[in-house]
């Protein structure tokens, strides 16, 4: 079991998943959104593969204009994988699944009135009470595919509106916080061979032969080869060397009912080589990705990955000019609550 005590938050929360999941209940579906200055500090870093923000007033201005846009948005959480401590801070890695109408206008257009389904990914680093620093990646490709356009339109669209490019780097976390990286030989096992197929070297023995995956744009995938035509998609669009790939957050979780459970963060500077992703620009693109999985009998069951789609086509669309990463012009798309 992964039951980890909850020292430095209020005595109502029982558990890490058990705060994540009220307070997302308060903000998202209670609409207090004015809760996230209670339970986010002040700074607070939000990243996601679109920009970088780090005031806690972006979280809300960002929550309030996805609410605008989508006023009936669930969230739904489909998991929350924990680790870390109460001395140096928790990470929950909490994925979400929201349903949802596209009824006011905003930055994905005039509304549509059509129904969205799309996932989302946080890992928050959460302390005293608190969501310290945040990584988020939401599937905006699933988005743009249901209101009517593509992932390469709406990155063309968002481009033209923000002029372009840019992403600062992320400050660190906080200082004492360090990324779970977790030693276990199933979290090893299943770090290697995603590691291999983003390197377009890898092969399908990891999965079961019944594994049921959720893959970008929301799509569905079954069985090993087309769970592997995934990670072949991104290999055969994208040149990644092992020293282009970085390993960000590895943990796993386990419990009688519903034994393994992993969620690994990954990052990769990646050179675009063409495929899926139109003619080769031969440019540095960043891939940031958060994948969740369910094991039996240490092969992969369930396998849900997050890559915005959107950010990969807004790197190789943007003029080369504009691939410098400036903090004085970042900020591409508001930050949200960790929904």
């Amino acid at each position: 079991m992964n039951v980890l005590p909850l020292t430095g938050f209020d005595a109502e929360f029982l558990s890490l998943p058990h705060y994540i999941r009220v307070i997302t209940d308060r903000i998202w579906e209670g609409r207090r959104i004015d809760d996230i200055y209670r339970y986010y500090s002040d700074p607070c870093v939000v990243e996601t593969p679109l920009g970088v923000s780090s005031d806690v007033a972006d979280v809300v201005n960002g929550t309030r204009a996805t609410l605008a846009m989508f006023p009936d948005r669930r969230l739904l959480a489909e998991d929350i994988i924990v680790s870390g401590d109460a001395a140096n801070g928790f990470l929950s890695s909490h994925r979400i699944i929201s349903p949802m109408t596209h009824l006011g206008d905003g930055s994905f257009g005039a509304a549509t009135g059509r129904r969205v389904h799309a996932r989302t990914v946080a890992d928050c680093v959460c302390k005293d009470n608190r969501i310290i620093h945040e990584w988020l990646v939401r599937d905006h490709a699933a988005i743009a595919y249901a209101i009517g356009t593509t992932p390469e339109a709406l990155a063309a669209r968002w481009l033209n509106e923000r002029g372009g490019w840019t992403k600062q780097p992320a400050p660190p976390p906080p200082t004492g916080y360090q990324s779970a990286l977790s030693t276990a030989p199933l979290a090893q096992r299943y770090w290697a061979a995603t590691a291999a197929l983003l390197m377009g070297s890898g092969d399908a023995q990891h999965y079961d032969e019944a594994v049921a995956q959720i893959a970008p744009r929301e799509t569905h995938r079954y069985g090993r080869s087309e769970a592997v035509s995934t990670w072949q998609r991104l290999s055969r669009s994208f040149a990644i060397t092992s020293d282009d790939l970085a390993l960000e957050h590895l943990a796993v979780n386990t419990s009688d009912d519903r034994g393994a459970r992993a969620a690994l963060r990954f990052r990769a500077n990646a050179l675009h080589t063409g495929g899926a992703f139109g003619e080769p620009t031969h440019r540095r693109v960043e891939i940031m990705g958060i994948v969740h999985a369910d094991f039996v009998d240490g092969c992969v069951l369930r396998e849900w990955v997050l890559i915005d789609e959107v950010a990969l086509w807004m790197q190789v669309l943007a003029a080369p000019s504009r691939q410098v990463l400036n903090s004085e012009e970042a900020g591409l798309i508001p930050a949200e609550q960790h929904g």
